[in-house]
């Protein structure tokens, strides 16, 4: 946990708390969201909310991994 005296928002741990989980513009934490859906769609959220964000993780990537759990969730509907 942090210091009393850090705002946790300024804490990052590479476990709980990795920098890319608070870089969206709005400084609300992907899991916020995500939670509220099912795995696949919430997957394709975290995907396109931190594209490109998470270190070595290039853009194209990340948004094919959202397209595949948008994919799989179309299979499902269907």
């Amino acid at each position: 946990m942090p210091p009393d005296s850090i705002k946790t928002s300024d804490f990052f741990d590479p476990v709980t708390k990795p920098k890319h989980y608070n870089s969206h513009p709005s400084g609300i934490e992907c899991i916020e969201i995500t939670r509220h859906h099912n795995f696949n769609i919430g997957n394709a959220i975290k995907y396109l909310w931190r594209q490109g964000l998470k270190d070595g993780s290039p853009s194209e990537q990340d948004l094919r991994k959202a397209i595949w759990y948008i994919e799989d969730e179309i299979k499902k509907v269907k």
